[in-house]
C-alpha cells in the first residue's frame, strides 16, 4: 500500500562496498520533533506536579525560608547547633557545605510548614456547615461559617491555582453510619408503599441492620480508610464497565448547540472552529491552566475527571470493559458518508489554525470515494451488546489493517461526525428541536463511535452537538467543555445575534486572528499546507454478519426511542426565586405533580447530584419523591385544600428536597452507601434480601439538571442568547421517563423528555404537556396566594 510505503523512514542493505543506508530526513525530523514535544510535556507535567504538591504555598517561599535560615545561622550562635547536626552527615565542613546544611534545614522546615498548612486547609474543607446556611431559605450565616470563609480565603487566595492544585487538600468522602442510612431510606420509600408493604420493608431493614450489615460496614469502613474514595472505583466498574447492555440510549448522553445563535452555515468552517476550540481546551487541561471550579468562589470541586475528556476510549471486554487513556494524541478521526479519515491536527510543532483545519474538513466533504464493504456501519459494533463487540474485536480487529484503523480511532483525541442532514431549530415547530436531539442521541445507530469519550457532531447547516460516553466522567464535566466552547463563540459573535451572518469580534491567540469572514468561512490564510486526511483502510468482509447483528440491535433502540424537547418560556428562574424556594426544588415538585397526573401514582424518582466536594467524587442520588412532596401533590388535586395551605405544603416539600440535595452533596446520601454494601456482600457471597430488594427497585422517573455557569466568563445578563438548549439521555426503566432540564436564564427552561415507544405506560409528548400544566398550575397557585396576601391600597 502507498501509505505503508511512505511511512518507512529509513532502510539499509549490505553490499560488497559496505553499508548502504537510506533515510527520509523529513520523517526523522518529525520523529525528533515528536520526542522533543513529549519531553517538554513531561517536564511541564513534573513542574505542575511540584507546584500542586506544595499548594497553597508558592515555590518562591522556599527561597524565603532559605534566607531566614541563613540569616539565623550567621546572626545567632545558638542556631548554629542545628546546622552542625546536619554537617556531621555531610562530606565536609567548608563554607559550601555549610550552605548545603542550611538548605537542607530550610527545606525541612519548609516542608513541615507546607504540610501543616495543607492539612489545616484539608480540615477546613471538611466543614460543611456553610452548605446548610448560605443557600437561601432565610437562614442566617453563623459566626463560625464567617470565620471559616475568612480562613479559606486567606489560605487559598495567595496564588492562582492550577487545575489540580486542590486535589491533595480535598477530604475523603465520609462513610455514613448504617442506622442513619436506614432511617433515610425508610423515610424515602414511605410514600411509595401502603401500610403492609411498609411494615414488611421496615422488618427487612431492621433484620439487615442488626445482622449482616455490621460485617459489611466493617469491610466498607476499611475500604473508605484505605482508598481515595470508597464509592467511585466500584461505581465505575459495576454500574458502567460491567454492564453488557448497549451504550446507545442506555448509557451515552448528548448535548445541543446554542440554538439561538448561528455563526455560520458552512459545515467545514464551523467544524474547524469547534475542533480548534476543543484542542485549545485540551491544551488548557494539559498545562493545568484551566481554572478549577469553586463553589461560591471558595470551596473547590474535584477535578480528576477532566484528565480523561480527550484521548480516551472505552475498550470492550467479555466480562468487563476498561477505560484506556492516552497521554497524547496528534490526530482526530472524522467520519463522513460512511468513510473514516485520520486527520493530523499538529504540524511544525503547533496546532493547526482554524483556516487550515477547514481545508482538511472541506477536502473530506469533497471526497467522492465510496465506503469499503462494512465500513459505513462498523461503529454499530460499539452501539450494541458489549460482549458481542468484545468477541468480534478479538477475532477480527486484533491484527492487520483493521487493527491499524481501530487504533487510529481509539487513540484519536476525539471523533468528529460530519452529518449529511441539517440540525434545525424553529420556535414555531417544536418537532425540529425534537429531531435535533434525537439525531445527537442516536444518529442512525452506526454513525457515532459510541466508545470514544465523545463524538463531535456537525450538521450540514453548521449547527453542532455531541454524543458522550458516560463511564469516564459525569455530564457536568462534559458540560464544562461545551459551555467553554459555546459561550466563547457566542460572546465573540455578539451574543444577541439570532441568525447567521454576525461575525466574531476577533481575538488573538499569539499572532493568530480567529473568527469568521463575512462569507462564513474562517478568518486567516493558511501559513502551511496542512497534512492531508488519511483514509482509514478496512478488511471487513469477514465481519459483515457481526456488524449487521449489532446494527439490528441498535436500530431497534433507535426506532423505539421517543424524545420530546420542551422549551418552556412562560417563566423561568426569575419567578421561581420570587416564590422563595430553590429553582431546582421547584422544578422537581412540578415533575412529581406531572408524573402523578400521568401515571396515577408516585414512583421512585432519581435525581443526580454531585459529590465532587470530596476527592474523586462523582454522583449521589437525591430522592425527590418524599412524604412532603406527596402530601403537596395530593393537595393540588383536592379542591377542598385552600391556597395558603398548598403554598405552605409546597414550601415544606421544597425545603425537604433542598435538605436532601445538601445531604447528598455532603456524603449523607442513601443509594451509594447501599450500593457499596451490596458489592461487599457479593464479594463475601452473602445474600441479603433487603439489599436485593433495594437494588432491584426501578427508577421510573430519572431526572438530572444540566449545570451551567461553570466558566468564569459566563454571564447570561450580558449575553442572554448564548445558552445551550442542554442535553439529555434515555429512560432508565423500559416503562419510565428520562428527564433532563436546564434553567436557561430568567425566563426559559428546556426539558428533554425520553421514553420507550414500546411501553404502553409512557408517552413523551403527553408527559411534556403534563409538565407544562404543572408549572402553570404552580404559577397560578403563587399568583392566587400573592393576591390574597396583599393589603388593599389606601
Amino acid at each position: 500500500m502507498a501509505e505503508a510505503h511512505s511511512a518507512v523512514a529509513f532502510s539499509f542493505s549490505i553490499t560488497h562496498e559496505g553499508w548502504d543506508v537510506n533515510f527520509d530526513r523529513e520523517v526523522l525530523h518529525l520523529v525528533w520533533a515528536s520526542g522533543i514535544r513529549s519531553w517538554k510535556k513531561r517536564l511541564a507535567r513534573f513542574k505542575n506536579n511540584v507546584r500542586n504538591g506544595v499548594f497553597p504555598a508558592p515555590l518562591q517561599s522556599l527561597w524565603a525560608m532559605m534566607g531566614i535560615v541563613l540569616a539565623l545561622r550567621y546572626a545567632n550562635n545558638a542556631f548554629i547547633k542545628y546546622t552542625d547536626i546536619i554537617l556531621q552527615y555531610l562530606p565536609g565542613t567548608s563554607y559550601i557545605w555549610q550552605i548545603v546544611s542550611c538548605f537542607i534545614l530550610s527545606l525541612t522546615f519548609w516542608l513541615i510548614l507546607i504540610y501543616i498548612v495543607r492539612y489545616t486547609f484539608k480540615l477546613m474543607l471538611m466543614y460543611k456547615g456553610w452548605m446548610y446556611e448560605s443557600r437561601g431559605g432565610g437562614h442566617k450565616v453563623s459566626l463560625q461559617t464567617k470565620l471559616w470563609a475568612l480562613g479559606i480565603k486567606l489560605l487559598s487566595s495567595k496564588r492562582k491555582p492550577l487545575l489540580y492544585s486542590y486535589q491533595g487538600s480535598l477530604p475523603k468522602l465520609p462513610l455514613p453510619p448504617v442506622n442513619e442510612t436506614m432511617k433515610r431510606y425508610l423515610k424515602s420509600v414511605r410514600p411509595l408503599m401502603n401500610d403492609s408493604e411498609y411494615e414488611s420493608m421496615v422488618k427487612l431493614a431492621n433484620e439487615f441492620e442488626e445482622g449482616i450489615a455490621v460485617k459489611l460496614q466493617r469491610y466498607l469502613w476499611l475500604k473508605s480508610w484505605w482508598s481515595s474514595n470508597y464509592v467511585s472505583d466500584w461505581w465505575e466498574e459495576y454500574v458502567y464497565l460491567r454492564s453488557r447492555t448497549p451504550l446507545i440510549v442506555n448509557s451515552n448522553f448528548y448535548g445541543t448547540d446554542a440554538i439561538m445563535l448561528h455563526s455560520t452555515s458552512i459545515q467545514a468552517a464551523r467544524a474547524a472552529m469547534i475542533i480548534w476550540q476543543c484542542l485549545q481546551y485540551r491544551r488548557l487541561i494539559e498545562r493545568q491552566e484551566l481554572e478549577p471550579i469553586r463553589v461560591q468562589g471558595l470551596v473547590p470541586l474535584c477535578s480528576w475527571q477532566y484528565e480523561r475528556i480527550f484521548n480516551t476510549t472505552r475498550v470492550p471486554g467479555a466480562v468487563s470493559d476498561k477505560i484506556v487513556h492516552y497521554n497524547d494524541s496528534r490526530h482526530i478521526v472524522v467520519y463522513h458518508a460512511g468513510r473514516y479519515f485520520k486527520v493530523i491536527i499538529y504540524s511544525q510543532n503547533r496546532i493547526l489554525h482554524p483556516c487550515e483545519i477547514e481545508e482538511q474538513i472541506q477536502s473530506i466533504l469533497d471526497n467522492t470515494e465510496k465506503p469499503y464493504a462494512g465500513e459505513e456501519k462498523v461503529a454499530a459494533l460499539t452501539a450494541a451488546d458489549r460482549t458481542h463487540w468484545a468477541n468480534t474485536r478479538t477475532q477480527y480487529f486484533f491484527k492487520g489493517i483493521n487493527r491499524q484503523s481501530l487504533d487510529a480511532i481509539e487513540k484519536a483525541a476525539f471523533v468528529v461526525t460530519l452529518d449529511e442532514v441539517p440540525y434545525e431549530y424553529d420556535p414555531k415547530n417544536s418537532k425540529k428541536l425534537d429531531e435535533f436531539g434525537r439525531i445527537l442521541m442516536t444518529g442512525k445507530g452506526y454513525d457515532r463511535w459510541f466508545d470514544k469519550s465523545f463524538t463531535l457532531c456537525i450538521g450540514s447547516n453548521g449547527r453542532v452537538g455531541f454524543n458522550a460516553e458516560h463511564s469516564w466522567a459525569d455530564a457536568a464535566v462534559m458540560s464544562h467543555l461545551w459551555e467553554f466552547i459555546i459561550f466563547d463563540e457566542a460572546k465573540k459573535s455578539g451574543a444577541d445575534a439570532p441568525v447567521m451572518g454576525h461575525l466574531w469580534e476577533h481575538f488573538l491567540c499569539g499572532d493568530l486572528v480567529v473568527g469568521y469572514q463575512e462569507n462564513g468561512h474562517t478568518k486567516g490564510a493558511p501559513e502551511l499546507e496542512p497534512p492531508k486526511p488519511i483514509r482509514l483502510q478496512w478488511n471487513l468482509e469477514p465481519v459483515l454478519e457481526a456488524i449487521e447483528k449489532s446494527y439490528q440491535v441498535s436500530l431497534a433502540l433507535v426506532n423505539d426511542i421517543d424524545l420530546r424537547i420542551l422549551a418552556f418560556d412562560d417563566y423561568g428562574k426569575g419567578f421561581m426565586k420570587t416564590a422563595r424556594v430553590s429553582p431546582d426544588a421547584f422544578i422537581q415538585m412540578a415533575l412529581q405533580l406531572a408524573y402523578f397526573r400521568d401515571a396515577g401514582k408516585f414512583s421512585l424518582t432519581y435525581e443526580a447530584s454531585m459529590t465532587r466536594l470530596y476527592r474523586e467524587g462523582r454522583t449521589e442520588t437525591v430522592r425527590p419523591c418524599t412524604l412532603e412532596s406527596s402530601i403537596w401533590v395530593k393537595s393540588m388535586l383536592d379542591p377542598k385544600v385552600d391556597t395558603n395551605k398548598r403554598i405552605s405544603l409546597l414550601r415544606e416539600a421544597c425545603a425537604t428536597h433542598q435538605r436532601g440535595y445538601q445531604d447528598a452533596m455532603c456524603g449523607k446520601g442513601i443509594d451509594r452507601h447501599l450500593f457499596c454494601l451490596y458489592v461487599v456482600s457479593k464479594y463475601l457471597e452473602v445474600e441479603s434480601p433487603f439489599l436485593n430488594k433495594v437494588l432491584s427497585e426501578p427508577w421510573r422517573l430519572s431526572t438530572s439538571q444540566t449545570p451551567h455557569g461553570q466558566t468564569t466568563q459566563f454571564d447570561l445578563r450580558k449575553f442572554p442568547n448564548c445558552i445551550s438548549a442542554g442535553g439529555g439521555f434515555g429512560p432508565v426503566a423500559n416503562d419510565g421517563y428520562g428527564v433532563s432540564y436546564i434553567i436557561a436564564g430568567e425566563n426559559l427552561v428546556f426539558f428533554h423528555i425520553s421514553s420507550k415507544k414500546s411501553s404502553p405506560h409512557t408517552d413523551s409528548n403527553r408527559f411534556s404537556v403534563r409538565i407544562k400544566e404543572a408549572l402553570n398550575d404552580m404559577k397560578s397557585l403563587h399568583d392566587d396566594w400573592d393576591r390574597s396576601t396583599k393589603k388593599p391600597s389606601s
